[in-house]
This record gives structure tokens, sequence and C-alpha cells, in this order.
């Protein structure tokens, strides 16, 4: 049991609390009746995927890609010559490995970290909001036409809305 712990929970904390508060906003939607509650359920949930993928795109010691405009413009130089005309002699700048030959700096991938999952966590995040703002507007016209958010009601209400026609 000890080993469990330390091979497989402690490495992957972060992954272990965003699966807990998934279950949080899963057993929120299931378990609740009321349709706000359910919202905020769906809400948890959601938040709880973009955790996930935000620190799934997380590397140690990674930096941005983007290429100092010294290190571009003596592009074919020999390696670390960039470097050296910018005045750091025997360093490399970021992300710049070696030009291959082609005149064309070459990227270490394992240095960069990629922006793609946090942009599109971001447009997740104002989607998210969106919905949730025409779901609350959803509810605010159930509640004027039922009188209540609590989904059993309501359905009831449906059926006997249908039984009389």
């Amino acid at each position: 049991m000890v080993s469990f712990f330390q091979e497989a929970v402690v490495p992957h904390f972060n992954f272990w609390i965003y699966v807990i508060i998934m279950m949080i906003g899963l057993w929120a939607v299931i378990a609740k009746n009321n349709l706000v509650k359910k919202l905020i359920g769906l809400s948890i949930f959601q938040t709880a995927i973009l955790l996930l993928y935000v620190s799934l795109a997380v590397k140690e010691d990674a930096g941005i890609p983007i290429l100092d405009h010294h290190a571009v413009a003596h592009v074919g130089e020999p390696e670390g010559a960039a470097a050296e005309a910018a005045g750091e002699p025997g360093k490399q700048h970021a992300g710049e490995v070696d030009t291959h030959g082609n005149g064309h700096p070459a990227i270490d991938p394992d240095r960069i970290a990629n922006p793609l999952p946090h942009v599109l966590m971001l447009t997740a995040i104002v989607v998210g909001v969106a919905t949730l703002g025409v779901a609350l507007a959803l509810c605010q016209m159930i509640y004027k036409d039922f009188g209540t958010l609590e989904e059993d009601e309501v359905l009831q209400k449906i059926k006997s809305l249908h039984d009389d026609v």
C-alpha cells in the first residue's frame, strides 16, 4: 500500500485532485434536483477538466517559443555564433539548438512550452461562461413559467399540461 501511494499518488497528486473535483461535479449533476445546482455541478466538472488539460501541457524548465531577433538575424552562422554576435560569447539563445546546415535555427521541443493547450483552454473558458449564462437565462424562464426550479416538479407540471390536451 505504501509503494502504491509513493509510486502512483504522490507523483501525480494534482491529477488525483482533478479527478476528485470532477467526481464532485458529476455527483452534483446526477444527485441534485434543482436546476441551478445542476448547473453549478456542470461548472465544477468543466473547471476540473480545464485544470487537467492545462496541467498536462506544463513542462519543467521550458521556455516560451519566441526566438530572439538577434538569433534570427544571424541565421546560417555556425552554432553559437548568433549568441556571440549578441554579446554573449559561448551561449546559445533559448530554443536555438543548431542550424543543421540549412540556414534555419532548429528548435529543441523539450525546452519549449507549447502554448496551444493553454490557448484552447482559454477559449473553452469563454465558451463555458457563455453557455452558463444561456443556461441560467433558461432557468429564469423556467422559473417564470412553472414557478419552480426543481426538476421533478417541472416535469410533473409538463406532464399534467400534456394530459389536459
